[in-house]
């Protein structure tokens, strides 16, 4: 049974997620403050965190940001603003997904399920240096660890099953959000840059005016 770490100080938004999130078959864990948030996390070591912006102590985009430097491991983040730098920021801090509140449980479970399955589902790829094991979810570059989150983990390995095809960003968006986005397409410019810089710049070329490419490196 996989295990989720719910974070929000809203007893009521809490109680509803974790109705749904168990009546949907998972296990639950909870914490309603940044800090306790992070103490709970080393504790269980949960699968998944649906994740608050707003909270007491530290805020959500500080949590994120701390677990991300140690665990690959899956972040919704929920907000109820809906300014572009909120959520931009939310992804730099290492959130794989985003949920705009008000928002439908039915439609965020629909998220988890969809982040849980793609991350499950990809081979090994290997590329001048560059491995992709799926097996164990991890990345080497020339005999190095990388620490990618799953949302990177899946952008890299689309990527590289494309090699040498150029990729629009609506085409990356479609194939690695797997929903209709309705956030700025900058979205994939964000993690893209992330990408390539756990990269050390090689392996993925921007295609001014239209998107990006995957190429062995020069």
């Amino acid at each position: 049974m996989k295990k989720i770490l719910i974070v929000e100080d809203e007893d009521r938004m809490r109680k509803l997620v974790k109705d749904y999130l168990v009546k949907w078959g998972y296990s639950v864990v909870e914490a309603d403050d940044g800090y306790k948030a992070l103490e709970v996390f080393n504790k269980e070591q949960p699968d998944l965190i649906i994740l608050d912006v707003m909270i007491p102590g530290l805020d959500g985009t500080e949590v994120a940001h701390e677990i991300k430097q140690i665990s690959t491991v899956p972040i919704i983040m929920l907000t109820a603003k809906s300014e572009e730098y909120d959520e931009l920021s939310g992804f730099k801090s290492g959130a794989d997904d985003y949920v705009k509140k008000p928002f439908s449980p039915k439609i965020l479970m629909a998220r988890i399920e969809a982040l849980f399955r793609y991350v499950d589902k990809f081979v090994e790829i290997k590329e001048d240096g560059l491995i992709v094991d799926s097996s164990k979810h991890k990345v080497y570059l020339e005999g190095e660890e990388l620490l990618l989150t799953p949302k990177e983990f899946i952008l890299l390995n689309y990527m590289m099953k494309n090699k040498g095809l150029v990729l629009s960003r609506e085409q990356i968006l479609a194939a690695v959000w797997d929903f209709d986005y309705d956030g700025d397409m900058r979205t994939v410019d964000t993690h893209i840059k992330r990408v390539r810089k756990k990269l050390k710049g090689k392996y993925i070329k921007t295609i001014h005016g239209y998107g990006y490419k995957f190429q062995e490196d020069a």
